[in-house]
């Protein structure tokens, strides 16, 4: 059994029907995908939240790193505006801490990912955001290395 040292961290990369998710590892070392959580309409949240709750209680998470979609100029659109409301309601229902990352050029990222892996692009859709959100993490977990 793995001992954990540091408690487990949360990524999602939040868009219009989706939200992608991954997690750290025990040791807080790497991120995995898990998952891409799908829905019909950008306003029917309640499963996702429910899903995201779930998620939280397995794999006991102590924090949510929520990828923030910014314009390339570093400002902050509409998306970022929709991502920031999504994030403050998610606290709110979970009581789990949200942070947020830049995820500038992630989807391009993880589009190349799933090309290189011989992946091919019809099914890059049902995949890119969870291997966005996993990208999202890591770039976290990099930058808050000293952080629990």
């Amino acid at each position: 059994m793995e001992k954990r040292v540091k408690p487990r961290i949360l990524g999602l990369d939040f868009g219009d029907r989706t939200v992608g998710a991954a997690v750290s590892d025990g040791l807080g070392l790497t991120a995995q995908g898990l998952e891409t959580i799908f829905r019909e309409r950008p306003t029917h949240l309640r499963r996702t939240y429910a899903r995201i709750e779930a998620l939280i209680e397995e794999y006991d998470i102590s924090r949510i790193v929520l990828g923030l979609p910014l314009n390339m100029d570093g400002s902050e659109g509409e998306r970022a505006k929709k991502t920031r409301e999504f994030g403050a309601a998610l606290e709110r229902r979970t009581g789990v801490p949200v942070v947020y990352q830049d995820e500038r050029l992630t989807s391009v990222a993880a589009a190349e990912l799933l090309s290189e892996a011989g992946i091919p692009a019809k099914d890059h859709k049902e995949k890119i955001d969870m291997v966005a959100a996993q990208l999202i993490l890591e770039d976290y977990m990099e930058n808050h290395q000293n952080e629990s």
